[in-house]
């Protein structure tokens, strides 16, 4: 009995261990995009390739999945804030700006398509997790999934609203992590929700700024 309490023990601690260095790499990501730094997309590949296992480890199988689109989705936001809008043949004695893409925004029909389309995603996904798997907490795990998906693009693509739809997501990750018991990473999306707040006033004054 011992031996089985120890080996809890230490599964637990290196659980905690793995998901402080993930958290810290995550509050690097949204400083670093706040600041519309090519960097924060570093910083995104390694805290989402440590939660690609801690969420599988407590059962979060939508999370730990969406793991996966965020490492791709790593990848092309790097590509996209290095290189994307930038005309043909314009670069300067080889060199590539760091930021290129303008950050741009939605009107109103966009975000009512987008998030109808999250609510039928997500309803459908959880229904179908709720009778065919034992995933903890199926419809809400299933709404923080795709709204991410979608958020993250939007954020690849400096949508502006981007920031506006991760308070939302934020604050129901909150819940669904402390209801698994994942304290630091529901202390870290407290700490984005705060984050969330500046880094949307600070890309407004910037996009505002491209039409003076």
């Amino acid at each position: 009995m011992q031996a089985l309490l120890d080996a809890i023990a230490g599964g637990v601690i290196a659980l905690s261990t793995w998901e402080a260095a993930a958290v810290i790499l995550g509050i690097a990501y949204l400083l670093l995009a706040m600041r519309q730094s090519l960097w924060c997309w570093y910083a995104a590949f390694g805290s989402t390739a440590i939660y690609l296992w801690v969420f599988w480890e407590v059962n979060l199988l939508m999370e730990s999945v969406l793991q996966l689109y965020y490492l791709a989705m790593a990848v092309y936001g790097w590509q996209q804030w290095r290189g994307g809008g930038r005309p043909a043949g314009n670069d300067m004695a080889g060199e590539v700006p760091e930021q290129t893409l303008a950050i741009s925004s939605w009107r109103m029909r966009s975000h009512l398509y987008a998030v109808g389309a999250v609510l039928v995603i997500s309803a459908v996904s959880g229904a179908l997790l709720a009778r065919y798997t034992e995933a903890a907490l199926p419809y809400l795990d299933s709404f923080t999934t795709w709204g991410s998906i979608l958020t993250t693009w939007m954020v690849a693509r400096k949508i502006l609203e981007n920031w506006l739809y991760w308070l939302v997501i934020d604050s129901a990750a909150i819940y669904l992590y402390l209801e698994r018991g994942l304290l630091l990473t529901a202390g870290l999306f407290m700490i984005y929700l705060v984050i969330v707040i500046f880094g949307y006033l600070q890309w407004q004054k910037h996009y505002r700024a491209q039409f003076a």
